[in-house]
């Protein structure tokens, strides 16, 4: 081989080393999948550095902290020097105010993509979920990692998402060179507070008469891990992660111990439309939606590229029984406003379904 061939082939191996070992950021670090991804790269021997960034100081002490809401335009200076930024400073909380969340969530994803591509990082990757496929009956089971998103915003922070995926998909064009990988977890568990998690908190599970239930998990290991691969540019596009296969109704009632409650359709939507607006519950009905409907993915670009799940949806749904232990709420319970924080619309609708004195109340006290 030739000295120009030699020197052409070391540069390459020497691209493909500082590739092995990049320089990641994490947002939303101090806290939720954020704080499990940090501590995984700072442990893994395949990342070169972490840089951290949130409003607060995480217990992660091997990475390097930036203290800083997402928003500002100055993380660009905390991002030069960075390969790759997994983007996960979202707030996807049931209490927070709608208006003030799709502020946070969006801006703040305008930002660090803008601020990314000024600060030469060729690699963000951006955490939205599997709910952008729609909960619907006629879904494929499972369905295909590049089908129709087809969710509307009426479920809790859809609509961010929906944006979310919408930015994604422009950044590229916007900021050449620049990779923008998504990542869809299917039901997030472990330390988690969704709608769906709530579900699990009554004492009867809701089924909507003529649905058709599936249920699919993915644990935040697992999330942390499909991130890891993706900032290590294992593989990249659009990718849904979730543990193998999924369950039936009938499979989780079983597993659970927790027997079902049959409801019309008109009458668990009507009722959770009517508890969401009068203030009863955090979660709108959309969220039930997701209930009766299948939106399991197959996950096959990960498991293509060499990623599989660590946990069963067997195991999952066994640790989120643990973890909601005692929360769940008793049935027929006459709620306050204060008390129904507690409960998702499934959980809401499911223990107070029928209950027209505790409408009619509501009522009388947003006159006064």
């Amino acid at each position: 081989m030739s000295s120009p061939d030699r020197e052409v082939r070391a540069a390459r191996n020497g691209a493909a080393g500082s590739a092995r070992r990049p320089v990641v950021a994490v947002t939303g670090a101090a806290s939720g999948v954020g704080a499990v991804l940090t501590q995984r790269l700072a442990a893994s021997e395949d990342i070169k550095q972490v840089v951290a960034i949130d409003e607060r100081r995480g217990d992660v002490t091997e990475a390097q902290w930036h203290l800083l809401d997402v928003r500002d335009p100055a993380i660009a200076d905390k991002l030069r020097g960075c390969d790759v930024v997994v983007h996960l400073a979202l707030d996807l909380d049931l209490g927070t105010d709608p208006a003030a969340r799709t502020a946070y969530n969006v801006r703040g994803t305008q930002t660090v993509l803008t601020a990314a591509a000024a600060a030469g990082v060729h690699r963000v990757v951006l955490c939205t979920s599997a709910m952008v496929y729609g909960a619907l009956p006629e879904n494929d089971v499972p369905l295909a990692e590049d089908a129709e998103l087809r969710a509307t915003a009426e479920a809790t922070g859809v609509g961010d998402l929906l944006e979310i995926e919408r930015l994604s998909r422009r950044a590229p064009r916007a900021h050449p060179g620049l990779n923008v990988t998504v990542v869809r977890p299917a039901v997030l568990v472990g330390g988690t507070d969704t709608a769906f998690t709530r579900y699990f908190e009554s004492p009867r599970l809701l089924v909507v008469a003529g649905s058709r239930p599936t249920w699919q998990f993915c644990h935040v290991e697992d999330l942390a891990s499909a991130l890891e691969y993706a900032a290590l540019e294992k593989v990249d596009g659009e990718l849904a992660v979730g543990c193998d296969g999924w369950l039936e109704q009938e499979e989780v009632e079983e597993l659970t111990g927790i027997r079902r409650m049959e409801l019309p359709s008109a009458v668990a939507l009507g009722a959770a439309s009517r508890l969401h607006r009068l203030g009863l519950t955090p979660s709108p009905a959309g969220d039930l939606e997701y209930t009766m409907h299948p939106w399991v993915v197959s996950g096959s670009r990960l498991h293509d590229a060499g990623w599989r799940p660590q946990w069963t949806n067997e195991e999952v749904l066994a640790e989120l029984v643990e973890e909601v232990a005692g929360r769940h709420t008793v049935a027929g319970r006459r709620l306050g406003r204060k008390d129904a924080t507690t409960l998702g619309a499934a959980g809401a609708t499911v223990a107070l379904v029928g209950t027209a004195a505790l409408v009619r109340r509501a009522r009388k006290a947003r006159r006064r």
